[in-house]
């Protein structure tokens, strides 16, 4: 005699996918996409299924299809950032609304060479990737965003200074917001303000500069071309333009770096140099990520909300990935405007010898 008990799942006279997809002589996942509705399965197919189920008293197991939703939405992400505290702050966000949302997320690290960048398109696509996000710089990559076109994978490109190329966009103004900062330093009192450029390769770059130069035209100050250093968004570039800066004719008063990683190389600079931030020289930074505060005194920046972007990425790309499998077709690139704010901490004031405006 058999002394072997049955399972507790089958002495509850319940079956699994497994059992259903035998009975309809179908696969696993093909039941999967008949229980959660998606619509690019045969009309036959999806009957015999649908006939398996009710014959089986089969009832999806609720923990089961989060993971059959999760498989379907598996999400590639492709990195390779200079800033490292933004980069974190990215990835933070992503692994959060990932775990959140019950997608998967598969990270790809990428050489800063066509080839490279190529290369790890194709290993996303190849690891089975439904889906790709590009965090700065590789948003605007144009082997990436060719590669990516050729698949036809859909794509979310965050922190773009533009929409367009066909890849939906999470962003904020930073026209707007570089201009709002350099008003910021102009109500202060500072008329020569020196400006660190972001990488060229970057749109958000490009805005950022159009959006201090706005400010300056709309003061009625003449752009001086020698308070304008590139930088790369990098810390070590940050270093060499605030050189650069600081040994002109005529420094600057105040210093508006492109990001926070670049300002805080300002900083440090400044200290070396024995200048007190802010009483002979403002610093203000871009991004406000952690680097911001874990620098003395601690940075005026604009917030980006990197985590909160790199989370709307995520749903965004997940409702897309499914509505696509629903509906059998391509979705429209969405748009999306991050709302941005000036952030006042201990690095920017009134410059010696000026007599501060009073409020209004």
């Amino acid at each position: 005699m058999d002394t072997k008990k049955p399972s507790s799942r089958k002495q509850r006279g319940a079956n699994t996918i497994l059992d259903v997809a035998h009975r309809a002589g179908v696969s696993p996942m093909t039941v999967s996409r008949v229980v959660n509705g998606e619509k690019n399965v045969r009309p036959d197919t999806r009957a015999a299924v649908l006939a398996a189920v009710k014959a089986l008293n089969y009832s999806p197991n609720p923990a089961a299809r989060s993971l059959a939703g999760a498989e379907a939405a598996r999400i590639g992400l492709i990195y390779s950032n200079p800033s490292a505290a933004y980069l974190t702050e990215f990835l933070v966000g992503a692994l959060d609304e990932a775990s959140r949302t019950s997608v998967q997320i598969m990270l790809e690290k990428c050489e800063a060479t066509s080839v490279g960048e190529r290369s790890a398109v194709r290993k996303l696509v190849a690891s089975g990737a439904a889906g790709v996000i590009l965090p700065p710089p590789l948003c605007e990559s144009h082997d990436v965003l060719d590669e990516l076109r050729i698949t036809g994978l859909p794509t979310v490109a965050v922190a773009t200074g533009r929409f367009g190329r066909g890849a939906s966009c999470v962003h904020i103004n930073d026209t707007a917001a570089a201009r709002e900062m350099t008003n910021y330093l102009l109500a202060l009192g500072h008329r020569r303000i020196g400006f660190i450029k972001g990488h060229p390769n970057q749109s958000a770059s490009q805005e950022r500069e159009k959006g201090f130069l706005t400010a300056l035209a709309e003061a009625g100050i003449k752009f001086d071309p020698v308070l304008m250093v590139q930088g790369y968004f990098s810390y070590r570039s940050g270093l060499d333009a605030t050189e650069t800066l600081l040994t002109t004719k005529q420094p600057p008063t105040a210093i508006f770096a492109s990001n926070d990683d670049m300002a805080a190389a300002a900083v440090s600079v400044a200290h070396r140099k024995g200048l007190d931030i802010p009483g002979d020289l403002s610093i203000v930074g871009f991004d406000d990520t952690a680097i911001a505060t874990n620098i003395w005194p601690e940075l005026t920046t604009i917030r980006q909300p990197v985590t909160a972007m790199a989370e709307i990425a995520i749903d965004l790309i997940a409702q897309t990935i499914r509505s696509n499998k629903r509906n059998g077709g391509e979705t429209k690139a969405v748009d999306h405007l991050v709302n941005y704010s000036l952030i006042k901490r201990g690095s920017a004031g009134v410059p010696r010898g000026v007599t501060p405006k009073p409020a209004e």
